[in-house]
């Protein structure tokens, strides 16, 4: 089958990225990302590509190099599907709530929205790729929803999940360590569609990284393979605390740890907890499928890995009250972070946001910097919880321009991303434009203890 069009559904940090590496490979291929946003969509077709909405290096110039040649961005959502061969489902898949699995299970909405538009534009034969994050059997609700509800189109349903790590994403595109495509492998129509992304795969990617399964396992996959890195970034943070209480260095620790082959070092770094928009969404996501086939140890397993996660942040918001004389009432603390990792302006599940939160319960003062988040997105972030007003968020939070600017009169700083810019930051003059008495709390141990003592710092870094 020969693929002319695409048309993927989603600019966001899947979508956008994604299609901009497949149109810079496959240059004989249309590619057209589509957003019903259309603030969006407009920044992905700034003139200015360093405006374009992610932040991943090294994607500016893959969009530079293809769009307006064979990567396009619209909101005229129906064209593109009418025209395309192929069509990626990349729209966002969040955690319920409201209603059954409220808190747990995958909110379809949007997926199946997305199944009724193609159904309802579509007068040509279909291949439909599952690229957003789903539960797994849901190709079945999307073949129910298009061969019902549409033309008496034929539609191939292809699981195609992301495996990106934000921040180095371009380069998890151009050299993953492996592709994984499900379809239906028992039809020779199956077998073709399957074939076809193949293809387009191999432009750059070697056929052994191409990995086809039957859909269920790939949608399966998915989840499993985000669960196990989860786990073990839950696993080195226990740690930290039975370090603390006992004189260990969870760095020494983990290093040790991860030379045994059968573990290796990755995902073994202590921290503040885990953030972004897939682990703790694909973990409830896991949890939620197990209690309804009944697997309730299945799921009290999983579920342990979030519990660990979130006390992990609770537990290094209570250090810094509890060194601050357990009281910040009034006093000023200096976040250097936002981002829930460095490399990318992504926030969701940020663990700056809760810490940040459960600071401001204490009624402290929060000054943020992070190199590429922006003010309004800040803001945006903690009047999600709901915990508070936005006036009283915006007149409790102030966000600064620089890292200097935000430690400058700060009881404590607290570092909560792993920015490269903070470790080259001048310790010592920051030491000295203090005028409280100074405290220093990292979270992603960026540096260590010995550094800071030499500078004056009184210091805390989990799993110290």
């Amino acid at each position: 089958m020969n693929i002319k069009n695409i048309c993927c559904i989603g600019a966001g940090y899947v979508g956008g990225p994604t299609m901009a590496v497949i149109a810079q490979k496959c240059p004989e291929i249309n590619v057209t990302v589509v957003d019903i946003n259309e603030q969006r969509i407009a920044a992905w077709n700034d003139e200015n590509v360093e405006n374009i909405p992610i932040y991943e290096p090294g994607l500016s110039d893959v969009v530079k190099e293809a769009r307006g040649r064979n990567l396009f961005f619209s909101t005229d959502v129906d064209a593109a599907i009418d025209k395309a061969d192929m069509i990626f489902i990349s729209v966002n898949t969040p955690t319920k709530t409201y209603g059954i699995g409220k808190g747990m299970a995958a909110d379809l909405k949007f997926i199946e929205l997305c199944a009724r538009q193609i159904a309802r534009v579509s007068k040509d034969d279909k291949i439909v790729v599952e690229k957003s994050t789903l539960p797994v059997r849901t190709a079945e609700a999307l073949k129910n929803i298009l061969d019902n509800t549409g033309n008496g189109v034929n539609y191939q349903i292809l699981s195609n999940p992301e495996f990106l790590a934000e921040g180095t994403a371009v380069d998890d595109l151009m050299n993953p360590d492996r592709v994984l495509i499900g379809g239906d492998l028992d039809t020779s129509e199956g077998k073709e569609a399957v074939e076809a992304l193949v293809d387009i795969y191999a432009h750059w990617i070697p056929r052994e990284r191409l990995l086809t399964t039957n859909v269920w396992s790939s949608e399966l996959s998915k989840l499993t393979a985000n669960a196990f890195l989860a786990q073990r970034v839950s696993s080195i943070n226990a740690m930290s605390e039975l370090c603390e209480k006992t004189g260990a260095d969870v760095n020494e620790v983990s290093k040790a740890v991860g030379m045994d082959s059968r573990i290796g070092p990755k995902f073994l770094k202590s921290s503040v907890g885990f953030g972004g928009s897939c682990f703790q969404k694909d973990i409830l996501n896991l949890v939620y499928i197990s209690k309804s086939f009944g697997l309730h140890e299945v799921a009290d397993y999983w579920e342990q890995v979030i519990i660990m996660n979130d006390y992990q942040k609770r537990r290094f918001a209570y250090k810094i009250v509890q060194t601050l004389f357990n009281t910040v009432s009034g006093k000023k603390i200096a976040l250097l972070g936002w981002a829930f990792k460095k490399d990318t302006n992504d926030t969701r599940e940020s663990a700056a946001i809760y810490v940040a939160d459960y600071l401001l319960n204490e009624q402290a003062e929060i000054v943020v910097y992070d190199p590429k988040v922006k003010t309004e997105q800040i803001y945006a972030d903690l009047d999600y919880l709901n915990t508070r007003s936005s006036e009283e968020n915006k007149a409790k939070v102030k966000v600064v321009n620089t890292a200097y600017e935000a430690a400058k009169d700060a009881h404590a700083v607290a570092v909560l991303t792993e920015w490269d810019e903070f470790k080259g930051l001048d310790w010592e003059k920051i030491y000295k434009e203090m005028l409280k008495p100074a405290f220093l709390f990292d979270g992603r141990r960026l540096l260590d203890k010995q550094t800071k003592e030499e500078i004056g710092f009184e210091f805390y870094a989990i799993g110290n």
